[in-house]
């Protein structure tokens, strides 16, 4: 797929949705409604780098409204990026994030549709999109990004577009670097790259991240050092990562032990572990000619081992879902077989709309006291892409 097939009708109805994210950041401005707690810290990053403001040198920043003090934890090329957010009053900043987020999940769910090996007739990219975009606004990750004004939907989008639709492009790689100098967790999409023979556009993205780099150490030095010296593992700009919401390898070690020292040297040990299958399992995909499904296991993989993975951080969710509809039998089965070619999407719509990690015991280190059953189910996410690899292998091995 290239950049050319996006010359196709877009139903009006697909903007429905952001212009009424964006109406309510006009009218949360208006009345001076408290929206959008990140996205206000996203514009007071980039105020404080155009005056000359610290970035790191403390916990918030003096343009960050009372209701969001909060310190800067994204790296300094982020503030540099989110300069075009000061040209707005702070909800109505949210506001064109959120529009922005949600025209970017249609715009994955579009392409990913698109980039199937296979599907049901009856999920057309355009019908897809429309309603997929409305529906997924119900699932924790998406509704929480939106309410948060995370930039979530939109690194997806960049990282999406990247990887299936600019094959080819003398570009690709380019957006891929972007992202991950916004967020540092898209980095995991460069060695995804390069494991599926694209190692050109491994290379762009790699370089975009770097030049990026150099252009933010130009203009502020103090900041560049101050973040990747200090900043960048400072657990007390993130806030205590044993929270429940914060559903990576690393959280889950971080609750089994009552917060050992040496949680994230585990962490990161069984990701290491699991690199070599992960690896074998992409590269299996892609030779077959799944790309989305290739994607996917890589973006899993990037949630479990990132040391913050925080609900709201699991927006690739989305395309899981796109996924496994178009593994649905056509047509559908009647009684029990039914239930069973659902059951796999049904779980993991259950999941991720259910806000199970909400109504958990959290908070105040009572994570830190759970009961097994509670460690299983304030793990819920994470049990998603653990259940989905053992059926994978599985399935696999019976291939062979």
């Amino acid at each position: 797929m290239t950049l050319p097939a996006l010359r196709t009708r877009v139903d009006p109805w697909l903007f429905a949705v952001p212009a009424g994210v964006l109406l309510a950041g006009i009218v949360s401005w208006l009345i001076d409604w408290r929206l959008g707690v990140d996205s206000a810290v996203y514009r007071s990053g980039a105020l404080a780098l155009l005056h000359g403001e610290p970035l790191y040198d403390a916990m918030s920043l003096s343009a960050e409204p009372p209701w969001a003090r909060l310190p800067f934890t994204y790296p300094p090329t982020a503030a540099l990026l989110f300069v075009p957010l000061t040209l707005f009053p702070t909800q109505v900043s949210w506001g064109l994030l959120g529009a922005a987020s949600v025209l970017g999940m249609a715009l994955v769910i579009w392409i990913c549709v698109r980039a199937l090996p296979r599907r049901p007739s009856w999920l057309t990219p355009g019908k897809a999109t429309l309603v997929l975009s409305v529906l997924l606004l119900g699932i924790e990750p998406v509704w929480r990004t939106l309410f948060l004004g995370q930039i979530n939907l939109i690194l997806l989008a960049l990282v999406v577009v990247d990887v299936l639709m600019l094959r080819g492009s003398r570009y690709s790689g380019v957006l891929t670097g972007v992202a991950a100098a916004v967020k540092l967790t898209p980095l995991i999409f460069i060695p995804h790259l390069w494991l599926t023979g694209r190692r050109a556009d491994a290379v762009r993205a790699l370089g975009t991240f770097l030049v990026l780099q150099g252009l933010v150490f130009l203009l502020i030095p103090h900041d560049f050092t101050r973040f990747w010296g200090h900043a960048v593992t400072d657990p007390a700009r993130t806030g205590p990562i044993y929270w429940a919401g914060n559903q990576s390898l690393n959280g889950l070690v971080l609750r089994l032990t009552d917060l050992a020292p040496w949680s994230l040297t585990v962490a990161l040990a069984i990701g290491a572990l699991l690199a070599v299958p992960v690896a074998l399992v992409v590269r299996r995909f892609h030779l077959r000619g799944d790309a989305v499904a290739a994607l996917l296991v890589t973006a899993f993989y990037g949630l479990l081992i990132s040391p913050v993975s925080w609900s709201h951080h699991w927006v690739w969710v989305v395309p899981l879902i796109v996924y496994l509809l178009s593994r649905l039998p056509e047509p559908l089965p009647e009684g029990a077989a039914r239930l069973r070619a659902l059951a796999g999407l049904g779980a993991v719509v259950a999941v991720f709309a259910s806000c199970i990690l909400l109504i958990m015991r959290n908070g105040k280190g009572l994570e830190l006291r759970w009961t097994p059953v509670e460690f299983v189910i304030g793990s819920a996410y994470l049990l998603v892409p653990a259940v989905a690899a053992g059926f994978v292998l599985v399935r696999m091995g019976k291939l062979r």
